[in-house]
């Protein structure tokens, strides 16, 4: 069984097969959702400055080895903003969740080569559950800014997990992860995926589908871009460090190349590890 791919095209729109397979398997793939042009610069951002890369921390996995992860609460006005508030990520994800959706955040996730720390099985509402969210209605966005392939560890997905409802969620090791014997128990029935994608590829994937990534043991760096999006009519009863309901004014995906801001990250609100429950963080790592 294939996956359930996409090629991003000048007149893209979700389809009723697009909208099936996200509501069956729990995701869908979009094969070239940023363009040579909009990945560098999109990476341009992330590298030519620490404007961004300052504000990010380490979370370890259970065998010591680390990522950096960088979380702001409001996309900006710079590129990366753009790429947050553009039509292509945002309305893709409101027809995808049924509904007006606004940015609830976007993360930095930096593997980089032979020490990149695995990420353990969980579904994203294992912790938005305990914000406040009282339904599932939130996806997140997955951009390679990097090559993410098997060797340097691609995402990987049990696909349909979505349709299990929420798992109980634990602390392993600096993360908090799925309970791995109900997990277990999934994998014997539903298939597992490999998300490989090229530069540009995005996931858009729903908040309750279990997903893991191996550790980067490889010569190959994998970063990679996420916005997360919460339906609007699913305003969090608790605040929380993450934000509540904020209407989000989009922009047309040409506001990814006609963008000059690269350094004025100001507005973001970047995430002090210390407020976030689901993470464990060595002081001496920061």
């Amino acid at each position: 069984m294939a996956l359930k791919e996409f090629t991003f095209t000048e007149n893209f729109q979700v389809t009723p097969q697009m909208k099936r397979d996200f509501e069956e398997a729990g995701y869908i793939i979009v094969r070239g959702l940023l363009d040579r042009e909009e990945w560098l610069k999109v990476k341009e951002a992330l590298e030519s400055t620490d404007a961004v890369v300052k504000n990010s921390f380490t979370i370890n996995d259970s065998d010591g080895r680390k990522s950096r992860l960088c979380l702001w609460s409001h996309p900006g006005n710079d590129v990366t903003g753009m790429v947050g508030r553009c039509e292509k990520v945002v309305t893709t994800s409101e027809e995808l969740l049924g509904g007006e959706v606004y940015h609830y955040h976007t993360k930095l996730m930096m593997k980089e080569p032979y020490t990149g720390g695995e990420h353990v099985w969980h579904q994203d509402y294992g912790y938005w559950y305990k914000n406040g969210c009282l339904f599932p209605d939130m996806l997140t966005v997955f951009i390679a800014i990097d090559k993410c392939w098997k060797e340097n560890g691609c995402l990987q997905i049990l696909e349909g997990s979505h349709k299990c409802g929420r798992i109980e969620h634990l602390m392993v090791g600096g993360q908090t992860g799925a309970d791995l014997d109900r997990v277990g128990e999934l994998k014997k029935v539903l298939p597992l995926r490999f998300v490989e994608l090229e530069k540009g590829d995005a996931l858009f994937f729903h908040s309750n589908l279990l997903h893991t990534s191996a550790p980067n043991q490889s010569p190959h760096r994998r970063w990679a871009f996420l916005c997360a999006y919460n339906r609007a009519s699913n305003n969090p009863v608790i605040e929380h460090h993450h934000p509540q309901y904020t209407p989000l004014v989009k922009v047309p995906n040409s506001a990814i190349r006609e963008c000059t801001n690269l350094t004025d990250v100001s507005g973001k609100d970047f995430l002090d590890p210390s407020n976030d429950k689901t993470l464990r963080i060595d002081k001496k790592d920061e």
